[in-house]
């Protein structure tokens, strides 16, 4: 494991941000999950709202060391979608 793919915020009011057995392992390195923009292909567990917002509450992929590649091998994608439109 590198020391770039884990960080934990614990002075944060909101850590962890998600339930979890075990807060020693839960990382706040992607707090802001770069994969919600894959909409229903993100592979996360996520239900949608009434309203259709995606809920991700139950979800901790981008919260777990062993995904930091898998949530890197997504970014092709996701830049692809914030690319400029003609």
């Amino acid at each position: 494991m590198a020391n770039y793919d884990f960080n934990q915020n614990k002075a944060c009011e909101y850590f962890p941000c998600h339930k979890t057995d075990k807060p020693e392992e839960f990382s706040c390195l992607f707090c802001y999950c770069p994969l919600y923009a894959l909409g229903d292909k993100c592979g996360g567990n996520f239900t949608y709202t009434e309203k259709g917002i995606k809920n991700c509450t139950n979800c901790l992929i981008p919260h777990r060391r062993e995904n930091f590649q898998h949530i890197l091998s997504k970014m092709g994608p996701i830049l692809e979608m914030a690319k400029k439109k003609d």
